[in-house]
C-alpha cells in the first residue's frame, strides 16, 4: 500500500537525497542552480511525496532540464536500469485487462498516476539519454501517442549498440525487464 503522507523528516530526507544527487552527477544539469531547485521544491511541497515515490520504487531521480518557457525543472528517472520495482507491467489499464493468461500485476500508467508522475514521452527519454545512458539491459515503457494506441500498440525505448532505440509492442505485453521511467515537472 502506498503511503498518503510523509513526515517533515521523511520530506527533508528526500530533498536531502535529491541534492546529493544533484551535486554527485553535475553533467545531468550544467548551469542549474541546486538553490533555485530547492526552493521550486519547497513551494510545492505535494510534489515531494511524488519524489518520495520515485525515489523508494529505484528510480534514483535528478534534475536533468530546466525549461525557461514553463519555468520548470524536470525530474526524471536516472537509474541506470529501468527502475526495479516498476517492471513487469502491462503498458495500461486496457492492456492489462485484455491479456487473458498471466496477468500481469499491474500497469505503467496506473502505477505512474497513483505516484502522481507521467510516463517520459520519446522526446524527454531522448533527452534524458542525451545527458545519462540509460537501460542498456532493460528498457522502459513510453507515453504513447493515441493512434498507435488505438491499434494495440505501445512504445519502449532502450538503448543498444551505442543507439537509442524506440520500437513497439501489444500494450498487453510485459516482461522483467521493461519497466518505466516517470518525470515531474517542478
Amino acid at each position: 500500500m502506498i503511503k498518503d503522507k510523509l513526515t517533515i523528516i521523511e520530506q527533508q530526507n528526500c530533498i536531502q537525497i535529491l541534492k546529493q544527487r544533484f551535486e554527485k552527477n553535475i553533467q545531468r544539469h550544467q548551469g542549474l542552480d541546486w538553490q533555485k531547485v530547492e526552493e521550486k521544491i519547497i513551494n510545492q511541497p505535494e510534489k515531494i511525496w511524488s519524489l518520495y515515490q520515485m525515489e523508494i520504487t529505484g528510480g534514483e531521480p535528478d534534475v536533468i532540464f530546466y525549461d525557461d518557457k514553463t519555468d520548470e525543472y524536470y525530474v526524471v528517472d536516472c537509474s541506470t536500469e529501468s527502475p526495479k520495482d516498476r517492471r513487469s507491467l502491462a503498458y495500461d489499464y486496457e492492456g492489462q485487462r485484455s491479456r487473458k493468461e498471466h496477468q500481469p500485476k499491474n500497469n505503467a500508467i496506473d502505477f505512474a498516476k497513483n505516484m502522481k508522475i507521467e510516463l517520459l514521452t520519446e522526446d524527454e527519454y531522448r533527452l534524458l539519454q542525451s545527458v545519462e545512458i540509460v537501460d542498456q539491459k532493460t528498457s522502459s515503457w513510453l507515453k504513447t501517442p493515441e493512434q498507435i494506441r488505438e491499434l494495440g500498440g505501445a512504445i519502449f525505448g532502450d538503448y543498444r549498440y551505442g543507439t537509442i532505440f524506440v520500437y513497439h509492442n501489444g500494450a498487453q505485453s510485459y516482461y522483467s525487464a521493461r519497466g518505466f521511467r516517470g518525470i515531474l515537472k517542478i
